[in-house]
């Protein structure tokens, strides 16, 4: 009888083992496609979705942990729901992607105008500043002091639109708008000051 039980021990044990390394193959397969699929789409998700690429790779990561204990079950287990992860990622990766090539394609288009009215601004705040700078008597409207914080405001203007011009020459119009969009708007704000129409 004893030999019995433990010749049913033996064959269970067997049986475990075997059930066992039936799924270390399944879980290692699981474990190298989600990582090849998470290598093809890692650089995209970084730039666009990093927060949701750190889910997944954390995701990845306790399936890694899961097979080095051991435990093939529990990744075959998670294998769908890590799979449907990589998956969702590369779709929210590529919709972000579109999104920005397109920000950037009609910033590009809207640069080539830009590119001629705020130059002409920044002239145009610099003649009126050399001339009131000439000038012994100010318009009433315009002090000291505003002339003084329209001449730093020009060097500012100067310096932001530089930036500006850089980004758009390294083909970065979404950058070179914002920058872009910025100068014309201290330019608006400088031309107000010295009593100036925009």
């Amino acid at each position: 009888m004893k030999k019995q039980v433990g010749w049913l021990l033996a064959a269970l044990l067997a049986a475990l083992l075997a059930a066992c390394a039936n799924q270390k193959g399944p879980a290692q397969q699981a474990i190298a496609s989600a990582d090849a699929a998470l290598a093809s789409v890692r650089d995209m998700a970084q730039k666009y979705v990093p927060d949701q690429l750190q889910a997944v790779q954390d995701q990845l990561q306790s399936a890694k942990d899961a097979f080095a204990k051991g435990d093939y079950k529990a990744v075959v287990a998670a294998a769908p729901a890590l799979s449907a992860a990589v998956s969702s990622l590369k779709d929210a990766a590529e919709a972000k992607a579109a999104d920005a090539q397109a920000a950037a394609s009609k910033a590009k288009e809207a640069w080539s105008s830009v590119s001629t009215d705020v130059p002409k601004m920044v002239d145009a705040i610099q003649s009126r500043v050399d001339i009131l700078s000439k000038s012994h008597h100010l318009p009433k409207n315009v002090s000291k002091d505003t002339l003084a914080s329209a001449k730093s405001g020009l060097d500012s203007l100067k310096s932001m639109w530089s930036d500006a011009s850089s980004a758009a020459s390294s083909g970065d119009y979404t950058a070179a708008m914002s920058k872009a969009q910025a100068v014309k708007d201290k330019a608006t704000e400088i031309m107000k000051s010295l009593g100036m129409s925009s």
